[in-house]
C-alpha cells in the first residue's frame, strides 16, 4: 500500500487535516476548495435571521440583522467529507479539525447599525458578616425620560450606578439621589456627557460637605461607580473600588480601574498631595484613593469643601463606542470583587443569561454565589444587557470521523494499487 499523506487545507483560517492514500488527495482537495466557494456564494444570499418587529422594545427603531454563524459551512463539510469516505469503501480517512472559536464578522462590518436594546437588573444582600447595609444602587432605563427631559438622540439613554458606604450610609445615599440630579440639571448633556459626568461628581461632593457642614450625624463616605449608555456610547466613571465590566463576546474588558493604596498611580498622586500610604490604607485610615464625602476625617480633603487633599472625588472616565459584539455590562461593589475576577464574573453571568435570559435573576445569581464563596463585606450588582437575545454560544462540538477498511474494501484498494504496478 502506497504511503498515506497528510493533505491540510486551509478552511476559513481554520486548519483541516485528512490523511488519506496520495492517490485520493487532489480528488478530496479540489472537493473541499468546490465546497467552500459554494458556501461563501450562498452565504450571502439565503443565511440571514431578522428579528421579527414584535420582538424588538417600542424604544427601538432599528431591527437587528444577523448572518447566520458560519458554523454551517463546517457543518455541510463535514457530512461532504462523511459522504466521500463511505462512498469510496477502502478509503482511511482521519478527518480532525477544531472549531474552537465559530468566525467572527470582519471589522468593517462591526456596530455602524447597531443600537443597543437595553434590559437591566439589579440585587443586594447584606451579606455574611455585616451588621448593617451601606450599599445603594440605582436603575434608569429611561434616564432623560425619569428625569424629566426631552430625549434628544436616536437610541437608549441610561443611567446606573453602585455606591458603597462606609462609617455609615448617609453619603451613599446622597450620593444616589443627588449625583443624577446634576446630571440631568446641566444644560451640556447629552451632548457633552463626559465633561457633565465629572462635573456632576465633584458637585455631589461639594454639596455633600455643605450637608455634613449643617449636620456632623451625616458624616460618611462612599465610593461611586456611575455607567451611562447614550445612544451607542457607554461611558463608565469611578471614584473607589467598585467595578463595571463589559462582556464581549465573552471576553470581559474592565471598564474601570479599581483605586486602592496598592495601584502605583495612585500611590504617587497621592504623595505628591501631601498624603501617604500606612499598611495599604490611605493615611493609615482608609482602603481606598477616591471617595465622595469623608470631609470629617481630618487630613484627607481640604478645608471649607475644596477638594485638593490626599483623597478625591474626581473619578476616572473610560469610554466605548458598543457593537453588537458587546452583550452585556456588570457593575459591581468590592464585596462581588472580592471573590470573583472580572473573567470570572462574567464567565459565570454568560452562563445563566444564556439559561434564563433574565438580567435580574442573572444579578441575583451572582450575588448568592458571592455569598457561598464567602464574601465578607455589603453585595450589591446591576447587569444590563444590550441584546434582547441571550448570549450565543461560541464554542462547538469538534467532530472527529474515523472511518476503517471492510475486507470488501481492501480487495479494491489492494487491486487498484496492483493495477498501477
Amino acid at each position: 500500500m502506497t504511503k498515506n499523506d497528510v493533505v491540510t487545507i486551509s478552511f476559513y483560517n481554520k486548519p483541516l487535516i485528512i490523511l488519506c492514500p496520495s492517490e485520493f488527495r487532489r480528488i478530496l482537495v479540489k472537493i473541499a476548495v468546490d465546497q467552500q466557494y459554494l458556501s461563501a456564494y450562498t452565504a450571502t444570499t439565503s443565511c440571514r435571521q431578522c428579528f421579527s418587529i414584535d420582538r424588538v422594545p417600542v424604544n427601538c427603531k432599528k431591527t437587528l440583522v444577523r448572518h447566520q454563524p458560519l458554523i454551517s459551512k463546517w457543518v455541510m463539510l463535514s457530512l461532504l467529507l462523511e459522504k466521500f469516505m463511505f462512498d469510496f469503501d477502502g478509503i482511511e480517512l482521519v478527518m480532525t479539525f477544531d472549531i474552537s472559536i465559530i468566525p467572527q464578522p470582519g471589522p468593517e462590518n462591526h456596530g455602524v447599525d447597531f443600537i443597543p436594546i437595553i434590559r437591566s437588573g439589579a440585587w443586594a444582600d447584606i451579606g455574611n458578616f455585616r451588621p448593617q447595609m451601606e450599599d445603594v444602587y440605582i436603575c434608569a432605563d429611561n434616564f432623560m425620560s425619569d428625569y424629566g427631559l426631552k430625549n434628544a438622540i436616536d437610541g437608549p439613554n441610561s443611567f446606573y450606578g453602585v455606591f458603597d458606604g462606609h462609617g455609615g450610609k448617609h453619603a451613599a445615599d446622597f450620593a444616589c439621589y443627588h449625583l443624577p440630579k446634576f446630571i440631568a440639571d446641566d444644560e451640556g448633556f447629552p451632548m457633552e456627557v463626559e465633561r457633565v459626568v465629572a462635573s456632576a461628581f465633584l458637585q455631589t461632593d461639594s454639596a455633600f460637605a455643605k450637608a455634613c457642614s449643617m449636620d456632623a450625624d451625616l458624616a460618611s463616605g462612599t465610593t461611586a461607580l456611575a455607567a451611562l449608555v447614550v445612544g451607542r456610547l457607554l461611558v463608565v466613571a469611578n471614584a473607589g473600588d467598585c467595578r463595571a465590566v463589559l462582556c464581549c463576546t465573552g471576553n470581559a474588558i474592565d471598564m474601570s480601574n479599581d483605586h486602592k493604596p496598592a495601584c502605583n498611580r495612585e500611590r504617587e498622586r497621592i504623595e505628591a498631595s501631601g498624603g501617604h500610604i500606612n499598611d495599604e490604607y490611605l493615611n493609615g485610615q482608609l482602603s481606598v484613593t477616591r471617595a465622595l464625602g469623608d470631609w470629617h476625617i481630618e487630613g484627607l480633603k481640604g478645608g471649607n469643601g475644596s477638594d485638593c487633599g490626599p483623597l478625591i472625588a474626581e473619578p476616572e472616565l473610560m469610554t466605548r463606542q458598543l457593537t453588537e459584539e458587546d452583550e452585556f455590562l456588570i457593575i459591581g461593589s468590592d464585596g462581588i470583587w472580592d471573590v470573583f475576577r472580572s473573567q470570572n464574573a462574567v464567565d459565570f453571568a454568560r452562563r445563566r443569561l444564556q439559561e434564563h435570559n433574565d438580567p435580574v435573576m442573572c444579578s441575583k445569581d451572582l450575588v448568592v454565589e458571592a455569598l457561598k464563596r464567602k464574601s465578607w463585606d455589603n453585595l450589591a450588582v446591576i447587569v444590563v444587557c444590550f441584546q434582547s437575545e441571550p448570549p450565543r454560544n461560541l464554542f462547538a462540538p469538534c467532530p472527529r470521523v474515523h472511518g476503517s477498511m471492510s475486507v470488501t474494501g481492501l480487495g479494491k484498494l489492494q487491486s487498484f494499487l496492483n493495477d498501477e504496478k
